[in-house]
């Protein structure tokens, strides 16, 4: 290995109580998330793929009324009053949940998990979305580059500790004070935010000087600025095709879960917890052995590249395999491997490397468009994606037909992202104007 590699890889002088920090952060945010995703889960497949475009579009209805809303907060107050409200905001939600799930039939099994759904849903949504802005925020392209592999690592860890909290803690204590654990977690996350605010400001103090002011503007500028703006216009179409992947790789799994595991809510939330846990291990294996080094090295556009193959290639095999139900590695039918692969991929390969983009646009951008793009551009695109899964049911279509679709998505998506980061990266492409820039 060349030094020059060493030193690309390498966390250097200064950053290591930060790094700490952030891996931290992210750890316990995922974990958070994943203790309680388990339980929405087991609720999509009671019910099947027929009733996504319901749950989706009261996320996506909720998502809408909150973004504005948190472009008017970011608008009004700097940073290290807005990622603490966040946190606060989600605690208290999780903690009103508290009772409910106590005694269920205050609200009703019913009301109760689409609630529940709509909820986790959105929380996660904005909870990540903070997150990366605030990375974003304190680190710049070149530090993004080599430290994002090594922060993303720690919030896989969060996601495989967090499923496995909820398999090993659920038989001792119920599924009511699985709520109290998450709060304490996001708890711990509070504290890494708060420490990382002080470093930056001692350690940056020009650099976080124009992060720690209000950015002004509209409660609706993050919309606005997806229309407005061309990266985030891109960005909003990758999130788009995103979505299709996603929810026909997730429809084809919730199918195969009612079908396999009928009435049995244990069985149900035991195969998702699973689900979980294999697809955040490839997600660690991927981001030690290729996203840390391909992305300090070579840049974001040869990870993309290498994401957008292995993606094709299990939707490939799952539309030409002779059963995509029939269990093909332990307990997983092809079905199952095409979620965990495209989904662990997309969080060990193609995540850090679109994130590292944002550090090359204005922090209004990252704030305000950026969430916008990733709550309700995302919720938007799950409700269009799960009008699509539902037509082609209704067409009868096989899970070929599902796979090749999913196929074709990635593939675009990996095209659009491919030009975009080679363009970013070498200075060739404004991510505010779009125009081409003058090189000596």
């Amino acid at each position: 290995m060349t030094t020059e590699t060493s030193n690309a890889r390498r966390v250097r002088s200064g950053e290591m109580t930060a790094t700490i920090l952030s891996s931290a952060y992210f750890f316990f945010i995922l974990c958070a998330y994943y203790v309680i995703r388990p339980l929405r889960e087991q609720l999509s497949a009671a019910v099947g793929s027929t009733q996504l475009p319901w749950f989706y579009g009261a996320t996506f209805v909720a998502t809408l009324a909150l973004t504005p809303l948190f472009a008017y907060v970011v608008s009004r107050w700097p940073r290290r009053i807005v990622v603490p409200v966040t946190f606060a905001f989600f605690m208290a939600c999780l903690l009103a949940f508290y009772p409910f799930f106590l005694k269920v039939d205050m609200l009703g099994p019913k009301t109760l998990g689409t609630v529940f759904f709509v909820w986790v849903s959105v929380f996660n949504l904005f909870i990540v979305s903070v997150f990366w802005s605030f990375m974003t925020d304190i680190w710049n392209n070149a530090q993004a580059r080599r430290l994002f592999p090594i922060i993303g690592i720690s919030g896989t860890l969060g996601a495989i500790a967090g499923p496995v909290l909820t398999r090993t803690l659920v038989p001792v204590i119920g599924v009511a004070p699985l709520l109290l654990v998450s709060v304490a977690l996001l708890g711990g996350g509070l504290a890494c935010v708060l420490m990382l605010g002080r470093w930056a400001k001692h350690a940056q103090p020009e650099q976080q000087h124009e992060a720690e002011r209000a950015m002004g503007g509209s409660m609706w500028e993050g919309l606005r600025q997806i229309f407005a703006n061309p990266f985030m216009r891109t960005m909003a179409i990758l999130m788009i095709l995103g979505d299709m992947i996603g929810t026909i790789a997730y429809a084809l799994v919730i199918d195969y879960s009612k079908a396999t595991f009928g009435s049995d809510a244990v069985a149900r939330t035991a195969f998702a917890a699973d689900m979980d846990i294999a697809t955040n291990v490839l997600q660690v294996v991927v981001q030690l052995t290729l996203t840390r080094f391909i992305l300090a090295r070579f840049g974001a556009p040869w990870v993309i590249a290498i994401w957008a193959s292995a993606g094709v290639s299990v939707c490939l095999a799952t539309a030409f395999s002779p059963d995509a139900t029939t269990p093909v590695i332990g307990a997983m039918p092809w079905v199952a491997l095409m979620l965990i692969v495209t989904r662990g991929l997309v969080y060990g390969m193609f995540s850090p490397a679109k994130e590292s983009l944002f550090t090359k646009v204005p922090r209004s951008l990252r704030y305000k468009g950026k969430n916008a793009t990733e709550t309700a551009v995302w919720r938007a695109g799950d409700v269009i994606s799960a009008l699509v899964v539902n037509a082609l049911n209704a067409s009868k279509a096989s899970v070929a037909v599902f796979a090749l679709i999913g196929g074709s998505a990635i593939a675009a998506s990996g095209v659009i992202t491919w030009r975009l980061a080679r363009r970013v990266e070498g200075g060739a492409f404004d991510p505010v104007t779009k125009n081409a820039q003058t090189t000596s």
